[in-house]
């Protein structure tokens, strides 16, 4: 994919260019004492691990939850796929922000944690392109 001008906005971590993502999963969290089990949407980014002595690479990934929610997600990943894709065929630049809707999607939990219906939703909001002004050198654009 070329998505370097498409940010993904994450859960707590800011934003991460599309182009970074290596996979897109969807898992649950353990349960806990005191504490319920979770479904997170991710996004999985490779990372280089160690110096790299000797010519060998030690390549790990880092999970980059997008969303969290008490009922699995569904065809999310998938859902996620095809955007990026087809944002990737018409050359987009802008944000992905990842939401739920459903009849109480609206009453986040204490925690900041969805709760009800697990419909997960993909907004692109498309970055603006203002004219660039006379006195912008086109390295600063």
């Amino acid at each position: 994919m070329s998505l370097t001008n498409v940010w993904l906005q994450t859960h707590g971590d800011g934003l991460v260019r599309a182009d970074q993502v290596a996979g897109i999963e969807a898992h649950q969290t353990p349960e806990l004492t005191g504490k319920p089990s979770y479904w997170l949407l991710d996004i999985v980014l490779p990372a280089p691990v160690g110096s790299s002595s000797g010519g060998e690479v030690w390549i790990n990934v880092l999970h980059r939850t997008l969303i969290q929610t008490s009922l699995d997600p569904g065809d999310a990943p998938v859902a996620l796929a095809r955007l990026l894709a087809q944002l990737d065929a018409i050359s987009a630049a802008g944000i992905v922000v990842t939401t739920r809707h459903g009849a109480d999607s609206g009453a986040p939990a204490t925690d900041g944690i969805a709760l009800g219906s697990a419909t997960v939703r993909f907004h692109f909001t498309p970055f603006t392109s203002p004219p660039p002004r006379e006195d912008t050198g086109a390295e600063y654009l």
